[in-house]
């Protein structure tokens, strides 16, 4: 019901756009192909990544369905406590633990390097293949192929299949590139744009696999979040305590969002920790005076509230959905514990 992914972060945005006009399967797929390698080939894709991505592909209408059924947001948003309950268990919680403690001796490195928490690493990672249990097993070309020419969100597609040539022309093996309907892929489950860009080594063995390495996965994650504006030192959120008489509405955001306007209006003014202070609202964890933060209380008066720093926003960078984001934190919460 609610996007748990980078990939469905993106096609949440991506919802927002003009569709193309019916008329964009005018192409047949075949003749489709040849323009996308075309286009590749301006972008300086050998012709050998060509041959191997877009040989033999047929489309996929499994890919169309679930893309056309993807849900819009309508009405008021569902309970937050529910979803956290579901998502943030003992179970994702304890295996958690369990490849935190395993993978212990290389998380100082990637920390010091990247400046962001293991524990958030650790609940991305949880939360978007199970500590890399599953990670989908659709052909990525096929699957991008049958997105672009379907017409709908093309720009996005297509641009997210030529990534996938370049990925094979910087060694990724063909047989590797399985994934999400959407093209999501590897542990963090990332766009090929993304991995493009931030994928890096985390093992020192000269190759970014996020497909098979946690020191890789872990420390592209981590780069990701970096690059996106991670503020060492500063915890995504903190629970609060709140008045009983405190009157949110009077807080209320007057900012609008450029992107995923229904999820930041959620959110309150910004304004700084110690200046919530001064209304009644009394942090329960450890977050500086001088932060500037937003109130957020989902569930309405009366349930658990928060106050989120700009690293919150960072999380919703990856996946643009406040229940992801908010049992992205928790859940990070329990593993550092």
């Amino acid at each position: 019901m609610f996007p748990r992914s980078l990939r469905k972060a993106l096609l949440v945005v991506a919802l927002a756009l003009p569709a193309v006009p019916a008329c964009a399967q005018s192409t047949s797929f075949p003749d489709y192909l040849q323009q996308v390698a075309s286009r590749a080939r301006v972008q300086g894709v050998s012709e050998s990544a060509i041959a191997s991505v877009l040989s033999g592909l047929t489309p996929n209408e499994r890919v169309i369905a679930l893309d056309s059924s993807q849900p819009g947001s309508r009405g008021a948003p569902p309970p937050l406590a529910p979803y956290i309950a579901q998502h943030v268990g003992s179970s994702i919680i304890s295996r958690g633990k369990a490849r935190y403690a395993s993978l212990a001796s290389i998380l100082p490195g990637i920390e010091r390097r990247y400046g962001v928490p293991a524990s958030v690493l650790f609940a991305i990672w949880g939360h978007e293949t199970n500590y890399g249990s599953y990670t989908g097993d659709f052909d990525l070309a096929r699957s991008l192929a049958t997105l672009a020419w379907e017409g709908r969100r093309r720009e996005l597609f297509e641009g997210e299949l030529i990534a996938l040539m370049k990925m094979v022309d910087r060694g990724v093996p063909r047989s590797q590139l399985k994934g999400s309907w959407a093209g999501a892929f590897g542990y963090p489950q990332f766009l090929p744009t993304v991995y493009l860009r931030l994928a890096v080594d985390g093992d020192g063995d000269g190759r970014a696999d996020i497909f098979n390495s946690s020191a890789d996965t872990l420390a592209s994650i981590a780069n990701y979040f970096r690059d996106a504006g991670w503020r060492q030192g500063q915890p995504w959120g903190v629970r609060v305590s709140v008045p009983a008489d405190f009157n949110t509405a009077a807080y209320a955001t007057k900012l609008s969002s450029p992107s995923c306007k229904a999820v930041h209006a959620r959110h309150s003014q910004w304004k700084t920790v110690a200046q919530w202070r001064a209304l009644g609202v009394a942090p329960q964890g450890t977050i500086g005076n001088d932060v500037l933060v937003s109130f957020f209380q989902p569930d309405g008066p009366g349930t658990p509230a928060y106050l989120l720093s700009g690293n919150y926003r960072v999380i919703l960078q990856y996946n643009c959905s406040n229940y992801y984001a908010m049992s992205v934190g928790l859940l990070a919460d329990e593993i550092a514990r």
